[in-house]
């Protein structure tokens, strides 16, 4: 399969075009198009083959980019039987395709760029995934996650719901006068918490090294320096066991604040939970795996 891929690349190249190209002037994004749909307007944007349908002297084929999708319509009398062949024999599901046209509507009422000019913007070697609607294998999926991107809309959806969090966590300490930091993440002495660490040997110092199992030492030495409200979101290491549920490197938060307890703590926490689920959800109540859950209502209980 990768073979024939590479024959036709080296078709389009010998046509003229550059199957890997540097850039391209996407005027609009896809979302954009479909959501502010006016027929007969010009359209000029980008985006990845996700299915190609030709019937006799016209192609339909399914664009997509990072938001959203949009079909696409080339017909033999237009593109000219040159092009239109170029397109037919040597473009694959797969390659990322720049297009230039003008917005119509079928029968079906489906919004559709009629295609006047189009580019490969990069060849796709390798084919998607089959079905790639439902890559199933999970350790297809975490190997190789650009493909779990692709396959799976949820996946993505969940990769920007992580990084609003993020954005809306340090909005929140940000707001209560709490300090972002970044401490090491080499230390003399694998400290702050019990875990195995990975070890490193520094080179110009000569000396042994370990990836930090947690920040909290030297957090803790910001405050005996002076600041009262400081925070870390960043990578801590811990060289055990690896499944779905438990990865040697993550990221974790911790906040320390001078002259609180674990009341004051445990406060700050319920307020940050209910902040990210009422910007991020837009409710206080919840349910997970069946269960309800009202953060409006938080309970305490001693151990």
């Amino acid at each position: 399969m990768e073979e024939i891929r590479r024959k036709k690349l080296e078709a389009m190249r010998k046509a003229g075009f550059c199957p890997f190209a540097r850039n391209f002037s996407k005027s609009s994004d896809i979302k954009e198009l479909v959501d502010n749909f006016q027929e007969g307007k010009d359209a000029q944007t980008a985006g990845r083959i996700m299915a190609l349908r030709s019937h006799g002297k016209s192609i339909f084929g399914d664009v997509k980019d990072e938001g959203s999708k949009i079909q696409f319509y080339l017909k033999l009398d237009s593109a000219g039987k040159e092009r239109f062949e170029l397109f037919l024999n040597n473009i694959d599901i797969g390659d990322i395709i720049g297009l230039k046209g003008t917005l119509f509507k079928t029968r079906t009422q489906e919004p559709t760029i009629e295609v006047s000019e189009f580019a490969l913007l990069a060849k796709s070697l390798r084919p998607l995934p089959e079905k790639w609607h439902g890559l199933k294998d999970i350790e297809i999926r975490f190997r190789r996650r650009y493909l779990d991107l692709l396959a799976n809309e949820k996946v993505k959806e969940i990769f920007i719901l992580r990084s609003r969090i993020i954005t809306k966590i340090r909005e929140f300490l940000d707001s209560r006068g709490y300090l972002e930091v970044e401490t090491p993440m080499l230390q003399e002495k694998a400290g702050g918490a019990t875990g195995n660490p990975f070890k490193t040997h520094h080179a110009a110092l000569g000396i042994d090294l370990f990836l930090r199992i947690a920040p909290e030492l030297y957090l803790k030495r910001l405050l005996v320096g002076g600041f009262e409200k400081v925070y870390e979101i960043n990578r801590s290491f811990r060289n055990e066991g690896l499944s779905t549920r438990h990865n040697p490197e993550f990221t974790m938060l911790e906040v320390y604040t001078a002259y609180a307890d674990y009341e004051d703590v445990m406060k700050l926490t319920e307020e940050l939970i209910t902040f990210l689920a009422e910007q991020l959800l837009q409710k206080k109540q919840l349910s997970y795996q069946g269960k309800a859950i009202d953060l409006s209502r938080w309970e305490r209980r001693s151990f």
